[in-house]
């Protein structure tokens, strides 16, 4: 069986609902930024303030690579794996990517109160997920499956993609 990808910005419910829907679906579950802490002894936060943002995505790459050649994984990946069109390619090459998406209101309310997301450590996180939400549409319109996350639970966000991979013809 094909992995199914779950992409999107911060707090669209990747993690949560994936978790959920690979418990649907009998399938493992891999949170790809939980996957480099592991490998990097160091938290995403960590990783970004020492060795960059580059360096992230590199490593980013290379995780995503080795979790492609595995079968039958739900995997939630990091907001920013778009920004690079091979990520894109590894993952329709591997499974089936699908979009997950909020409005910047309901995105904010979810992360907050996280301390762990380096990207929104600003004086205006707001601002922050709008200005991030237009420079990466481009990228996350690339997607073809979509599903906006904005007023579903968890449970209902995990059932809503077990609906579009079905009708997708892929499971």
């Amino acid at each position: 069986m094909d992995n199914i990808y779950l992409l999107g910005f911060m707090g669209t419910g990747k993690s949560s609902a994936g978790e959920v829907l690979a418990q649907r679906l009998k399938l493992d579950f891999i949170d790809l930024d939980a996957l480099i802490e592991d490998k990097e002894k160091e938290t995403i936060v960590d990783i970004f303030k020492k060795k960059g943002e580059e360096y992230f995505r590199k490593l980013e790459t290379q995780t995503l690579g080795e979790v492609a050649k595995r079968g039958g994984l739900v995997v939630a990946c990091g907001g920013g794996i778009v920004l690079k069109e091979e990520n894109i390619k590894i993952m329709e090459k591997s499974g089936i990517p699908i979009c997950l998406e909020a409005s910047a209101e309901v995105i904010y309310a979810r992360t907050r109160d996280e301390t762990f997301r380096p990207l929104l450590n600003v004086s205006d996180p707001l601002a922050r997920i709008k200005e991030l939400l237009r420079q990466r549409k481009p990228f996350y319109d690339k997607i073809k499956l979509r599903l906006d996350t904005t007023g579903l639970t968890i449970e209902e966000t995990a059932i809503k993609i077990e609906e579009i991979i079905k009708k997708d013809g892929e499971v």
